[in-house]
């Protein structure tokens, strides 16, 4: 998600459109608990309505995902319907079931880049998935390539996933990949169940010199690397993970959501950010209103832009880049503690803890309830480095 030119109107710029629950797996870190399809899922009719009112709000780039969006038999004619209205179109899937008719569909109906999500090399990533589907992914890139489209990846960054790191960039340079990124897993849905795969704070000290290592090893290989949401804050290797040749990307600045960003949920709901908790984040459905009367008017989507204040607390509260940061990630922080304005995943605070002997340590003391995009609660522990 990337900041427009300063002064620029907030639009939805960038769009992921979950546009079916559906899923072929059931995922151990899915933030959504992807599965069965969600009640009253949009019909092709409500969907394309949907693709012109973005048009209208000056939106260029939308990304489908489920559950599976491959799931859904209309892709092909809302990717169409995307394309034709004048914006990028793209699909992230961890591709179980995504074959070679599934990628001819995709390039016929002009779709520019499918992302396959790969958590891990084959013991990783099918621990956290489902057993063979590493091996359906591998294939899956294959009949990308086969079929013309743009082939990227996308990974989660845990317990699991990170020992395979080097060896997942080797595989996507043979592969031909043209961009990776990665994001930290967070405690969202299943993955709050499953909460000791979550890195805790010391180990981004590690982890940040690596991932900058990996970004230069990756560009020089024809690999852009992105970072995610919750990757990076004001640490030195901030520009190198940032850098991918264009001038003002080399500082995180704020949270996008509602700002240049929107995610749209299958059965219409709307909020800022895809990540974001329905409960808190959703502003409104398309159903009820206008997708510019949702974008301009609601609270929940207006959150973070120039004349809202985040309320910063804890670390975040007194740090140096507050002004800049506003409490980075707001998905993260929420995950962990159910309200924004702390974020635990920061590399400079990561460091200025180590300064001072410190390591910070989080511990869930609630669990969440079982609904999509739900999550429990953590307390921060600040205790001495050991």
């Amino acid at each position: 998600m990337r900041r427009a030119a300063i002064g620029e109107r907030p639009r939805p710029k960038y769009v992921v459109w979950e546009i079916t629950l559906a899923c072929d797996m059931a995922c151990g870190h899915c933030g959504s608990r992807a599965g069965k399809a969600r009640t009253r899922e949009l019909t092709t009719a409500e969907a394309l309505s949907v693709v012109q009112q973005l048009a209208e709000l000056g939106t260029e780039e939308i990304t489908l995902i489920g559950g599976e969006a491959y799931l859904r038999d209309d892709f092909p004619t809302l990717a169409r319907a995307i394309v034709d209205a004048g914006m990028r179109c793209g699909m992230t899937t961890a591709a179980r079931g995504f074959g070679a008719e599934q990628a001819r569909a995709a390039r016929q109906a002009g779709m520019a880049a499918i992302s396959i999500s790969l958590d891990g090399l084959r013991a990783a990533h099918d621990r956290q998935r489902v057993l063979g589907s590493f091996e359906r992914a591998r294939a899956a890139m294959a009949h990308v390539r086969d079929a013309g489209l743009g082939l990227n990846a996308n990974t989660q960054l845990n317990r699991l996933s990170v020992p395979d790191l080097d060896g997942l960039l080797d595989l996507l340079i043979a592969e031909g990949a043209q961009g990776w990124q990665l994001q930290m897993t967070v405690p969202m849905g299943r993955a709050a169940g499953n909460h000791e795969w979550l890195l805790q704070p010391p180990e981004l000290l590690e982890l940040y010199p690596r991932l900058a290592a990996l970004a230069e090893r990756g560009r020089a290989a024809g690999v852009a690397f992105w970072p995610a949401n919750n990757l990076g804050y004001f640490g030195p290797h901030e520009s190198t993970l940032r850098n991918r040749g264009a001038p003002g990307q080399l500082v995180w600045n704020g949270c996008n959501a509602g700002v240049y960003a929107l995610g749209i949920e299958a059965d219409g709901s709307i909020k800022g950010c895809p990540s974001l908790p329905t409960a808190s984040y959703v502003g409104g459905n398309v159903r009820d209103r206008s997708l510019r009367q949702i974008w301009d008017e609601t609270r929940e989507l207006a959150f973070m832009r120039a004349d809202a204040q985040p309320e910063l607390w804890g670390f975040c509260q007194s740090c140096y880049y507050a002004r800049e940061c506003r409490g980075g990630c707001t998905w993260t922080a929420h995950t962990f503690f159910g309200r924004p304005g702390n974020n635990p995943y920061c590399h400079h605070r990561a460091l200025e803890h180590a300064a001072r002997g410190l390591r910070e340590r989080l511990v869930p003391i609630q669990a969440p309830p079982g609904r999509p995009f739900d999550h429990g609660k953590f307390e921060i522990v600040v205790e001495p480095q050991r």
